[in-house]
């Protein structure tokens, strides 16, 4: 049973927690790994690269993936689709990398219905409400109402914290980074359930 397994780290938490700099401080440590790109049939904006911010295609072709259940997930914003393509997820699966997405507590039971057996979820959070507040008013990206409706969302999605596997409170960064490091690290451990009944199946085999 001691092979590379392609297994899924699902990070979740507010915006303003940390997610992206604390995968920048420990991509190098957790291996081969594939970060979960969205799909789109929007246009490219000036400075997106196709790979890198968003696989963009099609609605046709978006539309005949729907039919064939190639999505996690999807939604249609402003006339325009945006979804999780099961394909490259699948693809990198089956290379033994590490799939790593960053989406919300829907996406979350999403992932866990198709792939729960080799998925380990994350929730990342600030320490407080207050200080998440604090760090979405220093950003200076965002507006009032919109920095009131990440509040709002945080709230609600925090009540979720249970649906996890871990919870890591980005206080500290570095810290914060290990603890995450190590959990990836854990999670390429996890083996699928066909493999298991396989073993069971062979260890059973008695002349």
């Amino acid at each position: 049973m001691i092979e590379k397994n392609g297994v899924v780290l699902v990070l979740s938490g507010p915006s303003g927690a940390g997610k992206s700099s604390l995968i920048k401080k420990i991509d190098k440590d957790i291996g081969d790994y594939y970060f979960s790109i969205s799909t789109t049939t929007r246009a490219p904006r000036e400075g997106e690269v196709e790979g890198v911010h968003y696989h963009f295609v099609s609605k046709e072709s978006f539309i005949k993936d729907i039919e064939n259940d190639n999505f996690l997930e999807y939604a249609l914003v402003h006339g325009n689709y945006y979804g999780t393509s099961l394909r490259p997820v699948r693809d990198a699966l089956s290379l033994g990398k590490l799939v790593i997405f960053d989406i919300d507590v829907q996406g979350n039971m999403a992932v866990k219905n198709r792939l729960g057996d080799i998925t380990t979820s994350v929730f990342i959070t600030p320490p407080t409400l207050s200080e998440l507040k604090h760090r979405l008013e220093n950003r200076s990206t965002d507006s009032k109402e919109v920095i009131d409706g990440r509040i709002k969302m945080a709230t609600r999605e925090i009540q979720r914290t249970s649906e996890y596997d871990f919870v890591v409170v980005n206080d500290d960064l570095d810290t914060a980074a290990n603890v995450l490091r190590q959990i990836a690290i854990t999670a390429r451990l996890k083996i699928p359930n066909d493999r298991i009944n396989e073993f069971v199946q062979q260890w059973e085999d008695i002349e």
